[in-house]
Protein backbone atom coordinates (compact mmCIF):
# COMPACT_ATOMS: atom_id res chain seq x y z
CA UNK A 1 0.00 0.00 0.00
CA UNK A 2 2.52 2.51 -1.16
CA UNK A 3 1.48 6.13 -1.69
CA UNK A 4 -1.97 5.74 -0.16
CA UNK A 5 -2.85 8.90 1.72
CA UNK A 6 -5.51 8.85 4.42
CA UNK A 7 -8.27 11.43 3.89
CA UNK A 8 -9.21 13.15 7.14
CA UNK A 9 -12.98 13.55 7.53
CA UNK A 10 -14.73 16.08 9.74
CA UNK A 11 -18.41 16.47 10.61
CA UNK A 12 -20.28 19.69 9.89
CA UNK A 13 -21.80 21.14 13.08
CA UNK A 14 -24.82 22.37 11.08
CA UNK A 15 -25.87 19.53 8.74
CA UNK A 16 -23.85 16.67 10.33
CA UNK A 17 -22.40 15.58 6.97
CA UNK A 18 -18.90 14.08 7.03
CA UNK A 19 -16.64 15.60 4.41
CA UNK A 20 -12.89 15.81 3.79
CA UNK A 21 -11.31 18.35 6.13
CA UNK A 22 -9.87 20.41 3.26
CA UNK A 23 -13.37 20.99 1.80
CA UNK A 24 -14.74 22.53 4.99
CA UNK A 25 -14.38 25.79 6.87
CA UNK A 26 -12.93 25.77 10.37
CA UNK A 27 -14.29 27.94 13.14
CA UNK A 28 -11.83 28.35 15.98
CA UNK A 29 -12.10 29.52 19.57
CA UNK A 30 -8.70 30.98 20.44
CA UNK A 31 -7.12 30.90 23.89
CA UNK A 32 -8.25 34.50 24.48
CA UNK A 33 -11.89 33.46 23.84
CA UNK A 34 -12.20 35.05 20.41
CA UNK A 35 -14.25 32.99 17.93
CA UNK A 36 -13.63 33.41 14.20
CA UNK A 37 -13.31 31.68 10.85
CA UNK A 38 -9.96 30.06 10.25
CA UNK A 39 -9.39 29.99 6.49
CA UNK A 40 -5.89 28.51 6.87
CA UNK A 41 -7.02 25.71 9.19
CA UNK A 42 -3.90 26.22 11.29
CA UNK A 43 -4.86 28.67 14.04
CA UNK A 44 -4.31 27.41 17.58
CA UNK A 45 -7.43 26.72 19.60
CA UNK A 46 -10.55 24.57 19.76
CA UNK A 47 -11.92 23.98 16.28
CA UNK A 48 -15.30 23.18 14.80
CA UNK A 49 -15.99 22.47 11.15
CA UNK A 50 -18.78 23.63 8.88
CA UNK A 51 -19.63 23.01 5.23
CA UNK A 52 -18.47 25.67 2.82
CA UNK A 53 -22.07 26.68 2.06
CA UNK A 54 -24.27 29.65 2.86
CA UNK A 55 -27.03 27.33 4.01
CA UNK A 56 -24.90 25.81 6.79
CA UNK A 57 -23.59 29.25 7.80
CA UNK A 58 -27.20 30.43 8.19
CA UNK A 59 -28.11 27.31 10.21
CA UNK A 60 -25.16 27.99 12.48
CA UNK A 61 -26.64 31.36 13.41
CA UNK A 62 -30.32 30.37 13.39
CA UNK A 63 -29.83 27.50 15.83
CA UNK A 64 -26.89 29.10 17.68
CA UNK A 65 -24.84 25.94 17.21
CA UNK A 66 -21.57 27.36 18.56
CA UNK A 67 -23.04 27.50 22.09
CA UNK A 68 -22.97 23.73 22.40
CA UNK A 69 -19.84 23.19 20.32
CA UNK A 70 -17.68 25.48 22.45
CA UNK A 71 -19.63 25.04 25.72
CA UNK A 72 -19.89 28.81 26.05
CA UNK A 73 -22.31 31.64 25.43
CA UNK A 74 -21.63 33.09 22.00
CA UNK A 75 -23.07 36.53 21.30
CA UNK A 76 -25.01 37.39 18.15
CA UNK A 77 -22.18 39.66 16.96
CA UNK A 78 -19.90 36.61 16.55
CA UNK A 79 -22.44 34.90 14.31
CA UNK A 80 -22.86 38.07 12.25
CA UNK A 81 -19.08 38.48 11.88
CA UNK A 82 -18.74 34.84 10.73
CA UNK A 83 -21.48 35.39 8.13
CA UNK A 84 -19.78 38.59 6.91
CA UNK A 85 -16.37 36.89 6.66
CA UNK A 86 -17.89 33.98 4.75
CA UNK A 87 -19.85 36.20 2.35
CA UNK A 88 -16.81 38.43 1.81
CA UNK A 89 -14.84 35.37 0.73
CA UNK A 90 -17.41 34.07 -1.80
Amino acid sequence: MQGTKKITLRMCVACRASLPKNEMLRIVKCADGEIRLDFSGKLAGRGAYICNSGECIRKLRKYRLLHKTFSANVCEEVYLRIEEEFLGRE
